[in-house]
């Protein structure tokens, strides 16, 4: 196996990336601080493909940090709805007004620790700001690059533990070229996402194919190992879908911590009983409890089986209107951020000729 100085490692990964990296991204044209700090944010635990469209269209509404920090924080999570992991559009927001409010609009780009100091920057992300807006020396360590590091050096353990993240970290700083840091930061992520993927890497491929441990070994797949296994939590929830007579349906905003945190919901409750006390304190009739099919939902942390509970309200729509309530019409949707599963519910109702 070929044991590689630093300056041999960059050269093969640069040489990699102008002939096989990719340069064609949204996010790669005009690059500024600005654009690439949404897509960075944008691309946490999603995949490329997901990205572009949702990228484009956050773009063409909020066209710079001064737009997006003046926007409703309801029209910020509308246009993220189905990109899931809603704190990230939450911290995206108020980093813009921290951007506007105290950097005068410019991005710290000056280092790693001040960037680190918005709503929502680690390091990892921190750094690939840095470097492929500025073109300033800046380690990252994503998931696309531990895997390449990882293997690379046939790292033990999980990378999510201290030890072994602090050992990537040091790789990741001892391998950093001091020149052409935004092509060698794309390049990283290029190999880890095209070639050293998870499942069937292409070895024979790789720049770094007769440099690699773990391809020495032939144990690819090993590496990084797996978190330790956990068991997921199965929790319930029951939806009400409380319509009056025109067909629109109550909705109510959530806290801006925990689960869809600031998104627009339909009420929810943990147990039947609670629901239905909830059913019999509105006033007026609204009939027996009827249910929907219930589906799941699976969060990173846990599955959440849910079922929807449509109730006929006769009531006047003002007497449930108010701070954190509103109707909302399935035919004429408003702007608003909305959970996933509650998007999709709304998407399927249609109340307006229930009532008789």
């Amino acid at each position: 196996m070929t044991e590689l100085a630093a300056d041999d490692f960059q050269a093969r990964v640069l040489d990699w990336f102008d002939r096989h990296g990719r340069t064609h991204l949204p996010w790669q044209q005009q690059r500024t601080p600005y654009r690439v700090w949404v897509s960075e944010i944008m691309l946490q635990q999603t995949q490329v493909a997901t990205v572009i469209d949702y990228y484009h269209r956050f773009m063409a509404r909020f066209p710079d940090v001064q737009a997006l920090a003046e926007a409703p924080e309801d029209e910020v999570l509308h246009l993220w709805t189905g990109l899931g992991y809603y704190a990230r559009a939450r911290n995206l927001h108020r980093a813009a007004q921290c951007v506007v409010g105290t950097h005068g609009g410019h991005f710290p780009v000056e280092s790693v620790e001040a960037m680190m100091t918005l709503p929502g920057i680690g390091r990892s992300t921190a750094g690939a700001i840095i470097s492929l807006s500025t073109n300033q020396p800046a380690p990252i360590l994503d998931g696309n690059v531990k895997r390449v590091l990882t293997r690379y050096r046939a790292v033990e353990g999980w990378p999510g533990q201290t030890a072994v993240e602090r050992r990537l970290w040091g790789l990741a700083e001892q391998l950093q070229p001091s020149e052409r840091a935004a092509d060698y930061t794309q390049a990283m992520m290029d190999l880890g996402a095209t070639l050293c993927t998870r499942k069937r890497p292409a070895c024979l491929l790789c720049p770094l194919e007769d440099a690699c441990q773990a391809h020495a070994e032939g144990e690819e797949e090993m590496y990084p190992h797996s978190k330790p296994r956990r068991q997921i939590p199965e929790r319930q929830a029951w939806f009400a879908l409380l319509h009056d007579r025109n067909g629109r349906v109550l909705l109510e905003k959530r806290p801006a911590r925990g689960l869809w945190g600031g998104l627009w919901s339909l009420p929810q409750f943990d147990s039947l009983e609670a629901l239905s006390a909830w059913q019999e304190a509105l006033p007026g009739d609204t009939g027996r409890l009827t249910f929907w099919t219930h589906f799941v939902h699976v969060f990173s942390h846990f599955r959440l089986t849910i079922t929807p509970c449509p109730i006929r309200w006769e009531g006047g729509s003002d007497v449930l209107r108010g701070d954190g309530q509103d109707w909302y019409d399935p035919a004429s949707p408003a702007t608003l951020g909305l959970a996933a599963p509650v998007k999709a519910l709304l998407a399927q109702c249609d109340f307006a000729n229930s009532h008789g």
